[in-house]
């Protein structure tokens, strides 16, 4: 009959009375009869799969509501499966020329129950032949005694699973077996139901109730579609290859699966089989995983709806326009952020005095004549910090989005492309050794797996929910995780220590009560791209000497650190995003260490990094950014290199440094931040260094994940101490660090002042640009030790260019100030002023106040408007040897002011060059040609083409 003599869906109601053989027949006839089975997917397919006794649903447990792409192929995989056990046997030898028309020997079938011709299990396995095919009806088989499987057998439950039921031991002594639809109890002698030591098994479609399964190399096992109920469990040891699919396993008291010992050198017949099954599976879940693994719009988090060319000019409560305007204006007082807390002296409010003083002798100006800024000003361009300032956007362009970072901040990486990159990655990828359990459901219990004593295990596309701990990877052990949901465990969700190593990539790990990733004593895994999000505490914590690669990770929404590094962790942290996480980005304290590269961290509620109590990183390329905190935190005794890193658009400040800290800032870029670039203050962590210090304080300093973590009944300690090494190793720095460092930073476009310092400890600033910040540029209001500032350009700020309260002891020497809305050098405290260019400030030039001990040596000085260089009340020290220019011509302000209070205030050898009213014509590039820079000059300056008075010597 012709398949198109009738409709399609006539065709369908006929077939669809056809057994299973038959329509393998009809699909051999033609072409047209083959497409018409094929059509038959969703109705005869589908009908035979669900109601085959031997097989449940494809998708089960995980995700039975999603039909399989064809419901032939996995009633095909089912039937290709089933028959893996029946593989080995003796191989003809060459010699047999009679082997291809041998008569395959039938397979005899044994029916046992009451009423059939064996009633005990102990009875048929004792008369059956090899690959026989022993039937249980329904009924309840007990065993008194251990059952000894001698021959290969298979042995099938009749009915519904449930109907069989097994309360035996069995010791399987023979190559191969299988199991299927059968329910095992454990016996009244021993809670093992089943176990092999040499030879293969095969579980279809089987229940364990309060039993366990042992497995031991090299014998090998192939559990599918089973249930584990409670108290039961998987022991493999020393085990080659076995391989668990679609297994459902829940209410465990302990680990559900244990995998112990390292794989043994003798493999059984089956391991080339499975190993063959697991690469062909793995590489059919490789190509349909980026498809899985994407995020329904209804759950997508908020973090993954922004890109990353959208965050850097988003508008929003912290643009950098909002950024921009504290910059530009004076530094308004609703930018500060949340999480930071700025004690009454040192607000914006310390220097209103100053301004109003400012403001007076401005008034006083009025009756003079303004000129062009551009007439008889020296010039400053070629200092020796252009290259910084060349990076910054044009101060005079409106448009907020032209100041964005000056690099494209890094994309997440695929983990394609992080395999390519890592040669150890990719052979841990590839690598299928010990166990192998793939889309299995572990839930409510207390464990998921345990991979111990050099054991080897793959985890692929599991789902780990409600448990203790999702995985415990320990003693050298090795583990692959590749698309597992880790989600509700108690504890953390996987835990690593003691030496144990391996790749976990991908997966999707959230909304655990402790950390995401917990790893500790040596641990050294290989962390990609995986997301770790929601979690109670941290994301990922190391500790206790641990180690890893942490790469291309998306880190968000966790109430504490989305990394957390202490104890003498050591990591590798680079490319991953962390953000909207409810603490700090990443935090490393308590002698913690650490290579922290090219990570994106921003919108944290908290600093985005925070480093304390003998934190030692070294961080270099890092976007920090839009948080709701500060940038960086070094707290009280933190340490480390901050190198190069892009510090923007943060509600605080972009680095606050905590005094006893002895951090490096090295060539950073801090910008756009709403309060100072870089606060370096005397408060301690207990005397309300804002909500960061709370973070500590709550937890001991040391509980941003892990802290609760409790195996005492599994012969785990639960102290973080006892993790660490000797006490000189603790205390020990990789870098011998004495002071402070700040050097070769750009600082520019903070809502208030540049480098705010109000320490009592020694601090060096060395070779940076502070540049249009809305503050003054560099403010040092207590230094109970010496502050030093050398080769520093400090230009175009709102206020003062460096201010230097009483009581401070500061040395300012090479300096470049220019352009700054206020005095150039404003001090009151003790030092030395020593070889600056201090030129085109829009008051003084130097203003030496009060009660000053300061000495004033070889500076180059021109102002705007005011005195050059002014000594004003009790001033003790010296002024020698400076170059003082004026900038307008028959300005009635001296060029040096002394007052007559100031008797114990030496002036000797300075030169004061005015200019002639006869050729103010001339441009201030008529001068002539000078050496300027932000180091040493000399002082025999020679000037052209303008008429000069006679220098006077004082």
């Amino acid at each position: 009959m012709e398949a198109g003599t009738l409709p399609v869906e006539l065709w369908r109601v006929i077939l669809a009375y056809l057994a299973l053989p038959d329509l393998g027949r009809c699909s051999l006839v033609c072409q047209a009869w083959r497409e018409l089975i094929l059509s038959l997917d969703k109705t005869r397919w589908r009908q035979l799969c669900l109601g085959c006794p031997e097989c449940r649903h494809p998708n089960w447990p995980n995700r039975p509501h999603l039909e399989p792409p064809s419901w032939r192929d996995a009633l095909r995989q089912h039937a290709l499966a089933s028959r893996t056990w029946t593989r080995h046997g003796p191989e003809p030898g060459s010699s047999s020329c009679l082997y291809l028309f041998r008569r395959r020997k039938s397979r005899r079938v044994w029916h046992v129950g009451a009423g059939r011709e064996h009633e005990t299990l102990r009875g048929v396995l004792s008369v059956a032949g090899p690959y026989d095919r022993v039937v249980l009806h329904p009924g309840v088989y007990e065993e008194q005694a251990e059952v000894a499987l001698k021959v290969p057998v298979e042995i099938v439950g009749k009915g519904k699973l449930g109907e069989v039921t097994l309360l035996v031991s069995i010791d399987q002594q023979c190559p191969t077996a299988r199991l299927c639809n059968l329910v095992f109890m454990p016996a009244w002698f021993s809670p093992v139901v089943y176990k092999t030591t040499s030879g293969h098994v095969q579980l279809d479609n089987c229940n364990l109730e309060g039993a366990q399964l042992q497995v031991r190399g090299p014998g090998t096992c192939q559990a599918r579609f089973c249930s584990f109920g409670p108290s039961s469990r998987a022991h493999f040891q020393g085990v080659a290859l076995s391989l668990l699919d679609s297994c459902d396993f829940s209410g465990s008291d302990g680990a559900s699966v244990t995998v112990e010992g390292p794989p043994e050198s003798d493999r059984n017949w089956a391991c080339k089989h499975l190993a063959a099954l697991a690469k062909s599976s793995s590489t059919a879940a490789t190509a349909a995983q980026p498809e899985s693994m994407e995020w329904p719009p209804s759950l997508r988090p908020p973090g993954l709806t922004v890109t990353l060319g959208e965050l850097w000019g988003k508008r929003g409560g912290q643009t950098l326009g909002q950024c921009r305007g504290r910059g530009g204006g004076g530094g308004g007082g609703g930018g500060f952020g949340e999480g930071t807390v700025i004690g009454d002296s040192c607000s914006d409010s310390d220097l209103s005095g100053e301004e109003k003083e400012n403001d007076e002798e401005e008034k006083a100006d009025e009756g003079e004549s303004a000129l062009p800024p551009a007439l008889y000003r020296l010039s400053h361009s070629s200092h020796g910090l252009s290259h910084l300032l060349e990076q910054l956007p044009d101060s005079s362009s409106s448009s907020s989005t032209s100041h964005g970072p000056p690099a494209s901040p890094p994309e997440l990486r695929t983990l394609q492309e992080e395999l390519e990159r890592d040669r150890e990655a990719q052979v841990l990828a590839g690598s299928f050794q010990g166990c192998l359990l793939r889309r299995c459901l572990f839930r409510d219990g207390k464990g998921g797996v345990l991979v111990c004593n050099h054991g080897q295990a793959r985890l692929e596309s599991n789902v780990f929910r409600g448990l203790t701990y999702a995985v415990r990877c320990v003693q050298n052990a090795k583990i692959v995780m590749l698309w597992n949901e880790v989600c509700g465990c108690r504890a953390s969700g996987v835990f690593l220590r003691l030496s144990a190593a391996g790749l976990i990539a991908e997966n999707n790990i959230h909304s655990n009560a402790e950390a995401g990733l917990d790893i500790r004593k040596g641990a050294n895994p290989i962390i990609l791209c995986n997301r770790i999000h929601s979690g109670l505490r941290s994301g990922i914590v190391v500790l206790g000497n641990g180690k890893g690669s942490i790469r291309s990770n998306q880190i968000y929404g966790n109430k504490e650190a989305g990394i957390y590094i202490l104890y003498n962790g050591n990591p590798v942290v680079s490319g991953n995003h962390i953000f909207q996480g409810q603490a700090a980005g990443i935090a490393v304290n308590e002698n913690g260490r650490g290579l922290i590269v090219e990570n994106v961290i921003w919108e944290n509620q908290w600093g985005g990094a925070d480093i304390r109590r003998g934190g030692d990183p070294v961080m270099r390329n890092n976007f920090i950014c839009h948080g709701y905190s500060d940038g960086v935190v070094v707290g009280e005794r933190g340490r480390g290199l901050i190198e190069g890193n892009h510090i923007y658009c943060n509600r605080g400040c972009g680095v606050w440094v905590m005094s006893s800290s002895l951090p490096q800032l090295s060539g950073n870029r801090i910008i756009h931040n709403c309060i100072y670039g870089v606060a370096v203050f005397c408060h301690k962590d207990s005397e309300g260094a804002g909500d960061g210090d709370s973070y500590l304080s709550d937890h001991g300093g040391g509980g941003g994940g892990g802290g609760h973590d409790n195996f005492n009944d599994e012969g785990e300690l639960l102290a973080w101490e006892s993790d660490l090494d000797s006490e000189d190793e603790r205390f020990s720095s990789r870098r011998p660090v004495s002071v402070a460092l700040v050097e070769g930073n750009c600082m520019s476009h903070n809502g208030a002042v540049g480098l705010y310092v109000k320490s009592s400890e020694a601090l060096n600033v060395v070779g940076n640009a502070v540049y249009a910040n809305g503050g003054a540029g560099v403010s040092v209001l207590q230094s109970g030790q010496l502050t030093r500032l050398v080769a520093n350009c400090i230009c175009g700020n709102t206020r003062t260019g460096v201010t230097v309260e009483t009581g401070c002891q500061v040395e300012l020497r090479g300096n470049g100030v220019y352009d700054n809305g206020g005095h150039g050098i404003s001090c009151r405290g003790d030092g030395q002023i020593v070889e600056n260019d201090v030129v085109g400030n829009r008051a003084c030039g130097i203003r030496v106040r009060e009660n000053a001990d300061v000495k004033i040596l070889r500076n180059r000085v021109q102002a705007a408007r005011g005195w050059g260089i002014a000594v004003l009340g009790q001033v003790k020290g010296q002024v020698q040897e400076n170059t003082v220019f004026q900038c307008q011509p028959g300005s009635t302000k001296p060029l040096l002011h002394h007052e007559a209070d100031s008797s114990a205030c030496v002036l000797l050898n300075n030169t004061l060059l005015t200019c002639s009213k006869r050729r103010q014509g001339h441009r201030g590039d008529d001068w002539g040609s000078a050496r300027i820079g932000c180091s040493a000059y000399p002082t025999d300056f020679n000037y052209a083409g303008i008429e000069l008075d006679p220098l006077l010597k004082l």
